[in-house]
């Protein structure tokens, strides 16, 4: 017994059976119902959102036997036809396989020549940015004064590749990718309707890894209902994207509002059995930080298949949102270096050490930092601190100031000592005396006030800075990056090689990070 895909099985056959692009749908259907249907459109877009799809519905409504409109009956022999893929008047062309000039003259050649059973002979070009620059100037002869019986549906995931003159005679239409929630809710209908048992989460996850496509996202359902034996359950759909278990990250993030690196270290270690793509680590902990934040800042946020109320309530009471931010900022940037460190579990496991390195003061064990109390008649924001905070704390107040030049040079070397009221206490170093003038202090006084949403005026306190200014930071961080770069070079296996095999020495100053 043949079986049927299920991408192809419940592939759209009506506008009606659309999931989203209902910008699209909507103009299509006006025009189909105006009887104002131009003679070429360009459907652009990622993989798997529905192009060529949305041609075909088109051809459809074009070449039903009842009539052009927006609502082909689907029953009559053209339909069928299209459906089947078998319509003589529906000329499907795959652009990357036909990019010679001889290939587009041989199929306009018959452009002239009346449909054959249709109402209209229609060309899905797919992927069209493919054809060579010869093969455009051809088509663009017959875009330009086409037959009245003739309609160009032309498709791409690259629209830049096509010259402006072509594109200036289609109306385009760009189809975007589908949130995962929609996509989360078709595969629940189809799995309800094909009798398939199914587990919410395990469905949430299939949509986000689809990553925007309907077209992917089924093809994963299909792989899951093999690998789960009929069933999408959530530690099938896990074990088969290669993601870890949900309680997993849970544990993490607890162990980090604790602020427990020993413990932190030992969960991260626990992961190896489970040989983790440690870039999905982080993603999964960025992931349920946004949920979180959402908890704390939105008030009725329930959360989702993946995180429900009952995991996100005890994570947004324990977790002050400054570590929220913090802890989100530090793993998708510790995700986009993760292929500069010596290997992917260092460079997973110096990422939660970062997270806690720079953890503000006064926030360990999960407590949020003592706030001042703020005046009924002002608006939430960031309130006063009522003790100095760290130096990571200055660091991101810094990263998110409408800054730049010499005052950002000011700010970064600076310690934050406290915020009390309208006043801000920075420290400043007498080296660094000579940055401080009237015009500077006058603009990091002005950005400090739209950052904390009340105007603020600025003290500075004399002698040496007890705490690490931002740019201190900044710079002992390039050195440990620079450090950790020469070590592993030193330890590579090829360099030590060409030490033992010709005596050959090191130049440390030569060795620097890959940017």
């Amino acid at each position: 017994m043949s079986y049927t895909a299920l991408a192809r099985k419940w592939r759209p056959k009506s506008f009606a059976e659309l999931v989203g692009q209902e910008h699209v749908r909507r103009a299509l259907v006006n025009a189909l119902d105006s009887g104002r249907v131009h003679h070429a459109f360009l459907f652009t877009g990622t993989r798997g959102v529905g192009k060529t799809t949305l041609a075909r519905i088109l051809a459809k409504c074009l070449n039903c036997e009842n009539g052009v409109s927006s609502a082909p009956d689907g029953t009559c022999a053209a339909c069928r036809e299209i459906d089947a893929g078998r319509f003589p008047d529906l000329i499907e062309v795959d652009a990357a396989s036909r990019t010679k000039v001889d290939d587009t003259r041989e199929l306009l050649d018959n452009v002239q020549y009346a449909p054959a059973r249709g109402r209209y002979k229609v060309y899905l070009i797919d992927e069209v940015h493919m054809l060579s620059t010869h093969s455009f100037n051809a088509l663009l002869k017959t875009l330009e004064e086409p037959p009245p019986h003739v309609k160009f549906l032309l498709a791409t995931t690259d629209p830049q590749k096509l010259p402006v003159t072509v594109l200036s005679r289609c109306l385009q239409f760009n189809l975007k990718r589908l949130p995962a929630e929609a996509i989360a809710a078709h595969l629940q209908q189809i799995l309800q309707a094909e009798g398939a048992s199914f587990e919410p989460a395990g469905v949430r996850l299939l949509a986000q890894a689809a990553d925007g496509s309907m077209r992917d996202a089924l093809s994963l359902l299909d792989q899951l209902l093999a690998f789960g034996n009929g069933r999408a359950g959530e530690a099938e759909a896990r074990a088969m994207l290669g993601n870890i278990g949900r309680d997993h990250v849970v544990r993490l993030l607890e162990l980090l509002a604790a602020a427990d690196s020993h413990e932190v270290l030992r969960c991260a270690q626990a992961l190896e059995e489970f040989a983790p793509d440690y870039a999905q680590v982080l993603d999964e902990l960025a992931a349920l930080l946004v949920r979180v934040g959402l908890r704390q800042a939105v008030s009725g946020y329930e959360g989702d298949e993946l995180y429900e109320p009952a995991l996100l309530a005890p994570l947004a009471q324990r977790l002050s949102p400054e570590d929220v931010q913090l802890f989100y900022q530090t793993a998708i940037i510790g995700r986009r270096d993760l292929p500069l460190a010596p290997d992917p579990r260092s460079g997973f496991q110096m990422t939660l050490l970062r997270m806690l390195a720079f953890k503000p003061a006064g926030s360990a064990a999960g407590e949020p930092l003592p706030q001042a109390a703020a005046p009924a008649a002002r608006p939430a924001g960031p309130a006063a601190a009522a003790s100095p905070p760290a130096a990571g704390h200055w660091a991101q107040v810094l990263a998110a100031l409408e800054l730049n030049g010499a005052a950002r040079q000011l700010a970064s070397h600076c310690v934050f000592l406290a915020r009390q009221g309208a006043v801000v206490r920075l420290s400043l170093d007498p080296k660094n005396q000579l940055l401080r003038t009237a015009a500077l202090e006058e603009k990091l006084a002005q950005a400090l006030s739209r950052h904390y949403g009340e105007t603020v005026r600025l003290e500075f306190q004399a002698g040496v800075p007890a705490g690490e200014t931002p740019a201190q930071a900044q710079r002992r961080a390039s050195d440990e990056e620079l450090a950790a770069a020469r070590q592993a070079f030193e330890r590579d296996p090829g360099v030590q090689g060409l030490r033992e095999r010709f005596a050959a020495n090191v130049l440390p100053e030569s060795v620097r990070p890959v940017k």
